[in-house]
């Protein structure tokens, strides 16, 4: 499987990425070995899982460069996260 993942820091800053190991990946951003994300303490929001690597990398790529994608995201995650801020 393949993951789709946003992660949110105490910040509110949101980071996006794929990964075929989810618990590890997100073990790498919280014990700072991720360039992007050290330095800060992430939470899971949301997932979405793939059985092909390149569906989950065309959606990551809909996320971070389509706004109409994330916009449509954000939307469902708000009915479902109130502490979520986007």
């Amino acid at each position: 499987m393949h993951y789709v993942y946003l992660i949110q820091n105490e910040q509110d800053e949101i980071y996006y990425g794929v990964t075929n190991d989810l618990r590890r990946r997100f073990n790498e951003h919280q014990t700072g070995k991720s360039f992007f994300t050290k330095n800060h303490q992430w939470k899971l929001i949301y997932y979405e899982a793939y059985g092909d690597q390149r569906d989950a990398l065309t959606r990551e790529k809909r996320l971070k460069y389509h706004g109409q994608a994330l916009a449509q995201l954000k939307r469902r995650l708000l009915h479902s996260l109130s502490s979520a801020k986007f």
